[in-house]
């Protein structure tokens, strides 16, 4: 069943992000790959998860229509990680963003759910252009994007931050 809060791949169901899904989230957060490349959020209890999605995520749906979703695995109903779309106020256009925990990376769950969101971004929600912002080092993530079909646009440094990252981009409206 596919609607606006659900997505649903060939071993995934991908479910909007939820205040509930606090733990999820407070182990993406802290997962050492995702500080390395993404960075260090902060949040070490539940409740500080609970009130930083309520501040984000939750506030993506209520804003633009689109935000992470969380990753269900068919199979097992296990919570693997997250993927979605994210506005960045010093970015145009949205981007596309995804973390798997640590006992489900390398079977490619990751990709298998950023087609489904952008297929789900261009025939949904008729998004026309898409990015993603990946650190340098981060050669996985940067496999996926580019896999995805979007390019290497431009280095950017993100606001707040020291470090320079790549910007990637891609058109949803071309065949």
């Amino acid at each position: 069943m596919k609607d606006d809060w659900q997505l649903e791949t060939t071993r995934l169901f991908l479910r909007r992000i939820a205040s509930d899904d606090a733990s999820l989230m407070l182990a993406v957060w802290n997962d050492p790959a995702f500080i390395k490349h993404v960075g260090d959020r902060g949040v070490r209890t539940e409740p500080d998860a609970r009130a930083e999605l309520e501040a984000g995520a939750l506030r993506l749906f209520a804003e633009h229509g689109y935000g992470p979703y969380k990753m269900i695995r068919k199979d097992d109903a296990a919570a693997i990680g997250i993927c979605g779309l994210f506005k960045r106020d010093n970015l145009d256009d949205p981007d596309i963003g995804f973390a798997v925990l640590p006992d489900y990376c390398g079977n490619g769950y990751a990709g298998e759910a950023a087609r489904a969101v952008v297929a789900h971004a261009r025939d949904d929600l008729g998004i026309r252009n898409l990015t993603a912002i990946v650190s340098p080092g981060n050669k996985a993530s940067i496999g996926l994007i580019e896999k995805l079909g979007l390019t290497f646009s431009a280095m950017i440094t993100m606001p707040g931050e020291d470090e320079a990252i790549r910007l990637y981009a891609m058109r949803l409206d071309q065949d």
